[in-house]
């Protein structure tokens, strides 16, 4: 008898890049990941493609239109392989600001101060990656 593979949720994340900077939020919530840092992003739902999940997922976390750009870093595996995060580079549409509607803090980062905040373990892969893309 062959067991099936369960399908792998995809997750979705945004480096919303601007002027050499990217934006980190500081998660709210639940309680044993609040205040770690992670990129801006959530579930891509049945019938999304990965890019209009991110687009959603922007809307809903920052109030910001983003365009979204090429893949940063590798696949990074989550809740024990059963889903995978997928973050590409993203910018901001018609100069929209980012709003705090679902994090705790926002801060734009250089290259010199990726490491100053405490990433969340499925990010910090992609931290190494996206130095390269900024200024």
């Amino acid at each position: 008898m062959q067991t099936e593979r369960p399908i792998q949720r995809i997750i979705v994340g945004a480096a919303i890049v601007e002027n050499g900077l990217v934006l980190a939020c500081a998660r709210a919530d639940p309680p044993e990941v609040a205040g770690r840092w992670e990129f801006p992003g959530g579930k891509v739902e049945p019938g999304e493609t990965e890019v209009e999940a991110l687009i959603r997922e922007c809307v809903e976390e920052l109030g910001v239109q983003v365009d979204v750009g090429v893949r940063v870093g590798e696949d990074v595996p989550l809740a024990h392989g059963r889903a995978i995060l997928k973050v590409y580079l993203a910018t901001l549409v018609d100069g929209a600001r980012p709003q705090r509607l679902e994090h705790a803090e926002l801060r734009w980062l250089s290259a010199a101060q990726l490491y100053d905040v405490d990433w969340l373990p499925a990010d910090a892969p992609i931290v190494a990656a996206l130095e390269r893309h900024l200024g």
